[in-house]
């Protein structure tokens, strides 16, 4: 199975990362936007859960949040995989992921970003 990475076409900043990784994912990758009037959440998921936190499934399992966007960035290579790797860092990864999911509950609370349905 292909690595599938779910991102919200309809924020502006998710849209401009995934159009610049584009060319080196596609290959290598599913792009799938949330925010598209016919997508249909994998089973166990939810479209408000997947909206809350970018997801990636890396073909053994979902990878939520920072991890995903550290697996999709190893998928995309060049220094992606560095950056991946040097967030990976113990220490860096905590700290990294805390700034992560400030971001993304503000995102959310602030209606940043909204479904476009």
């Amino acid at each position: 199975m292909k690595p599938t990475l779910y991102f919200d076409g309809s924020c502006g900043l998710c849209r401009r990362e995934i159009e610049h990784l584009r060319p080196r994912l596609k290959p290598r990758a599913q792009l799938v936007d949330i925010s598209a009037s016919d997508f249909e959440p994998p089973a166990g998921y939810t479209l408000a859960a997947m909206m809350e936190r970018i997801h990636f499934h890396d073909g053994d399992g979902m990878r939520i949040g920072l991890s995903a966007s550290l697996g999709y960035w190893r998928l995309a290579g060049g220094g992606f995989r560095w950056l991946a790797l040097l967030l990976s860092l113990p220490g860096l990864f905590q700290i990294a992921d805390w700034a992560y999911n400030r971001w993304a509950a503000w995102r959310i609370r602030n209606r940043h970003c909204d479904p476009v349905r």
